[in-house]
């Protein structure tokens, strides 16, 4: 008979307080307050950190860090990692949600052979063991760029 495996959970939890209209304060023990608030397209102010900038950066950086955690994991330490990614909000049926996020992340790796490991793991193995783009019902398209340090 086969075991399943225990996996731990996890809570996190944070607090947001009303500032003003369309503005608030994120915080969460012991991590800096984050300004918080509606998007330009809802009537926000630019300095605010959107719901949907935050969910657009939980998915890049947790891309990164899966990427950085395999990467590891197959004894390859990438030299630098760039990434940049937009989501696309969209009606559909008369609720608004991100139907897309376009990451695009840009590594620089030691070798060819280390190369060849950063691709198949950016290719098959990134996405699929994100938390975040598995907890999102959008698409992620991820467009990386490699290269070897010169």
């Amino acid at each position: 008979m086969e075991t399943k495996k225990a996996f731990k959970s996890f809570r996190y939890k944070t607090e947001v307080v009303w500032k003003s209209p369309h503005r608030g304060v994120l915080s969460g023990a012991g991590k800096p307050d984050v300004g918080v608030g509606s998007s330009l397209e809802f009537r926000g102010h630019p300095d605010n950190w959107s719901p949907e900038d935050l969910l657009v950066g939980a998915l890049n950086t947790c891309l990164m860090l899966t990427f950085y955690a395999l990467a590891q994991s197959k004894g390859v330490t990438p030299v630098a990692y760039q990434s940049s990614a937009e989501g696309l909000l969209e009606n559909i049926d008369g609720r608004y949600r991100i139907t897309e996020v376009t990451v695009s992340p840009s590594v620089v790796v030691k070798s060819q052979a280390d190369l060849e490991v950063a691709q198949e793991l950016m290719q098959n193995k990134v996405e699929a063991n994100c938390f975040i783009s598995n907890s999102i019902s959008g698409k992620v398209k991820l467009t990386p760029q490699f290269r070897v340090e010169a």
